[in-house]
């Protein structure tokens, strides 16, 4: 195990399993979108209503069919499992947001990404592709205003500091998926993949519980340190910011496909 890009960075794991030169990687699902376009459901605002929701979808029928999708095996890849980080919420330097026209004319850093930069289109926002390593100092010097991040993300990076806005929104998600060479796998020894599947569940398990209890002690963090002004928003707040961002649907339901989102809504 080689944690941190010690052997491949994210622009390079990928290549890297397919060539079979590693056997497993936990990307960020959002890595995956250019062997297959619906890994973008993670990116869609407001798709998931809760955290019973997301995991219902990580254990259905639905996310097999891009686990194991046709465009994965064809690159020589299966997938195995989702990890979670949680849900993201959005974050600035200038004024609460707790409507979709308290957005307008901030600039946001956001992963790379269409989805998110229609996401923030709609809200009348801009937005920049900063990597994450870079984003304090963005948000320090006023590069961009503000942010989406995991509760997380936001207090391990010490957003606090940079931050004085933070709205509860769970509008978008960041989730990793397990991801194996599928000749690799294939051609372990019946009982050793059978033992890894065995250890691969527990895992999975343990790591649902560990993000949960981080983005909770995260948010009490948040909470706690003073700097911050947290906005937790009432059904009829939200319902705006969804139907804000409904052009996102219409311009990118056919890429992720109807069966997908249908699929993931029908869940809840």
């Amino acid at each position: 195990m080689y944690p941190s890009s010690q052997l491949y960075g994210d622009a390079d794991e990928l290549d890297a399993l397919v060539s079979g030169n590693v056997h497993m990687i936990a990307p960020s699902v959002t890595k995956m979108v250019k062997l297959d376009p619906r890994w973008q459901y993670v990116d869609m605002p407001f798709l998931f209503e809760d955290q019973d929701h997301a995991r219902k979808f990580f254990e259905s029928d639905v996310a097999q069919t891009i686990l194991n999708s046709d465009q994965l095996a064809n690159n020589d890849i299966m997938g195995l499992a989702f990890w979670e980080n949680g849900f993201k919420h959005f974050s600035d330097s200038k004024q609460p947001l707790k409507t979709p026209e308290d957005f307008k004319g901030l600039k946001f850093r956001a992963q790379a990404g269409k989805v998110l930069e229609s996401q923030f289109n709609a809200l009348n926002a801009g937005s920049a592709t900063i990597s994450f390593g870079e984003t304090y100092a963005a948000l320090q010097q006023g590069t961009v205003d503000g942010q989406e991040n995991t509760f997380n993300n936001f207090d391990t990076q010490k957003y606090q500091e940079v931050q004085k806005y933070l709205t509860v929104s769970e509008h978008g998600r960041l989730d990793y998926a397990i991801f194996v060479n599928k000749s690799f796998w294939e051609g372990m020894p019946e009982e050793i993949r059978t033992q890894v599947e065995e250890a691969l569940k527990e895992a999975t398990e343990l790591e649902w519980q560990l993000a949960a209890d981080e983005n909770a002690a995260s948010f009490e963090n948040i909470k706690n340190s003073g700097k911050v002004e947290v906005t937790e928003l009432t059904p009829e707040e939200r319902q705006k910011f969804v139907d804000a961002l409904q052009p996102v649907y219409d311009e990118f339901s056919d890429d992720i496909t109807p069966e997908l989102l249908d699929g993931i809504r029908g869940l809840k």
